[in-house]
């Protein structure tokens, strides 16, 4: 039987300029992520991986 709760895996293919993992800090009641200057303004894309 399968854990409710988890979500089921999917696969994602995505084309892009660069790739980074990072964690996601704690930031007041939610998530924080920091990325480079040069990306601000440019369309980005988060997948959860675990």
């Amino acid at each position: 039987m399968t854990n409710p709760k988890k979500p089921k895996e999917v696969k994602f293919e995505v084309y892009g300029q660069e790739m980074l993992e990072k964690e996601v800090k704690q930031a007041g009641n939610s998530g924080r992520i920091y990325l480079p200057p040069d990306w601000v303004g440019k369309k980005v894309k988060i997948v959860r991986v675990d």
